[in-house]
């Protein structure tokens, strides 16, 4: 497998995009952060709380003085930019990006520039390939983080991220619970003549059973439904 990118923030004037840059790193795996000249010296406590949670990203970035030192050990370095340039480097989207990444060997670094004007012409010029992102051209505006994501995902699309939701998905609940449940359905609308006329009552309750087990329940489902089953008798006998 590739090395993860590095992710150079050159001269970042904001703590709180520091933070939020993190954060959108850590989302899809990415943990190596470089700092160049950060405006208002580091560590910045504004930090921390924007990166809400992704602690080890801040506390492992190396802070280097010139963008130079910073992608010092990168065989490839790609300049994020939507200005135009006179020079004539390659110009690679970030889906683009990802993949030359996960298949040249050496390390990879992608340079962010300041939030108000992007990269400095002698940083560009150090990079072998301008990134950029098919955008709106009357308005291409991103700030860090969301440049930053941009990128984190491309990267990683080939790492096999698992979900969150599948993660916290219940299991679905046993036959035996979803019985339980269609009979005490059954139980409380049998004295409210729900299955009346007898002669449509087995039809009546084989609909009922398709429409409640159609669903992929859970055990908390079942258990929540049952509960106001329930409260609804409680109160009939009040």
């Amino acid at each position: 497998m590739a090395d993860q990118p590095i992710i150079v923030l050159v001269r970042p004037q904001l703590g709180e995009n520091i933070g939020k840059a993190a954060r959108a790193m850590l989302n899809f795996g990415l943990t190596e952060m470089r700092i160049v000249a950060p405006r208002d010296g580091w560590p910045n406590p504004s930090a921390g709380p924007s990166a809400a949670g992704a602690d080890i990203v801040l506390d492992q970035a190396k802070i280097f003085g010139t963008t130079a030192e910073a992608v010092a050990d990168c065989s490839h370095i790609y300049a994020t930019t939507v200005r135009k340039r006179e020079d004539a480097k390659p110009v690679v989207t970030p889906e683009a990006a990802a993949i030359e990444m996960h298949t040249r060997p050496g390390r990879s670094a992608i340079l962010f520039g300041r939030e108000a004007s992007g990269l400095d012409t002698q940083d560009v010029a150090m990079a072998s390939a301008i990134l950029t992102v098919p955008i709106n051209p009357e308005f291409g505006s991103l700030n860090l983080a969301q440049a930053v994501i941009l990128c984190a995902y491309e990267w990683s699309k080939s790492q096999a991220l698992v979900q969150p939701t599948l993660d916290k998905e219940l299991p679905p609940a046993p036959q035996q619970d979803l019985d339980g449940l269609i009979t005490h359905f059954e139980e409380l609308l049998e004295p409210k003549g729900y299955f009346l006329p007898e002669t449509r009552a087995e039809a009546t309750k084989r609909t009922l059973r398709n429409v409640l087990t159609r669903p992929r329940w859970n055990h908390l489902e079942v258990r929540t439904l049952r509960g106001v089953l329930s409260s609804l008798a409680r109160s009939n006998r009040s």
